[in-house]
């Protein structure tokens, strides 16, 4: 299913972002979205149109519930609220943000707020092995230092966040395995080291799994790799290595 991915703000202008809103709509598609990244981006929205991100894309009719937007760590609580209003949702990358030291997503006000929180990558140029396992752990590690509490964010939360949330932001009939969802699942080895003793299936998931655990990827119904194996991988991997070889040379 194809989606719109115009960057950001900084990189596309408000004129084409109200004409890839419009166009969104009559087709019925989804927008990917980098919103309030850093505290330049803001600025620069300041300093470029005199007001903040969130209200000049809501004043151009950019918000909807169509939306998904990247990061959202600079926000007031006012544009939380325009945002939750508008049905957006919010898509946390928190490896990402902690690479770039972007900043913190105030997970505790959005949920307040209603907001559909996610968990996202971003690209392998911020975050390098793009596991969603270690964005579960991060995002609750990183909220629980941030609030000096150890309660916030609790592993149940985190994994809801990477699949049944993750599944309703994208519009995705899956996200949990009941009679009538798509058949996108996971098979996990509980054999693993990490995972043993075998105590709290969601806890140990969220906090000692990772990628590397993953056996079995089924894509509705299609087996995508089984054994930790992916038809072509090996070809694949070699290619990648005569590309960045290429490109380190020149």
């Amino acid at each position: 299913t194809p989606s719109l991915g115009p960057h950001a703000l900084y990189t596309v202008s408000d004129e084409s972002l109200g004409w890839i809103s419009d166009y969104a709509e009559k087709e019925n598609l989804l927008i990917h979205f980098h919103l309030a990244e850093t505290q330049q981006e803001n600025k620069d929205c300041v300093k470029r149109y005199g007001k903040r991100p969130v209200q000049l894309l809501d004043d151009i009719g950019f918000l909807g519930e169509n939306l998904v937007c990247a990061h959202c760590i600079w926000l007031t609580r006012e544009e939380m609220r325009i945002l939750a209003g508008n049905n957006v949702k919010v898509s946390h990358n928190p490896t990402s943000n902690l690479k770039l030291a972007s900043g913190k997503l105030n997970y505790s006000e959005m949920k307040a707020n209603n907001l559909l929180i996610s968990l996202g990558t971003d690209g392998s140029a911020s975050n390098n092995n793009l596991d969603l396992f270690e964005e579960m752990k991060f995002a609750c590690l990183g909220q629980k230092m941030l609030a000096g509490d150890p309660t916030v964010l609790p592993a149940r939360q985190a994994l809801k966040m990477s699949t049944v949330n993750g599944a309703k932001a994208l519009n995705i009939n899956a996200g949990e395995i009941s009679e009538g969802k798509l058949a996108d699942l996971i098979l996990i080895d509980l054999r693993r080291p990490e995972l043993t003793p075998l105590h709290n299936l969601t806890s140990l998931l969220v906090y000692s799994a990772g990628g590397s655990c993953v056996d079995t990827m089924i894509c509705d119904g299609n087996i995508l790799m089984e054994d930790g194996k992916v038809e072509g991988e090996a070809e694949i991997l070699s290619k990648v290595q005569e590309v960045a070889k290429d490109l380190i040379s020149r």
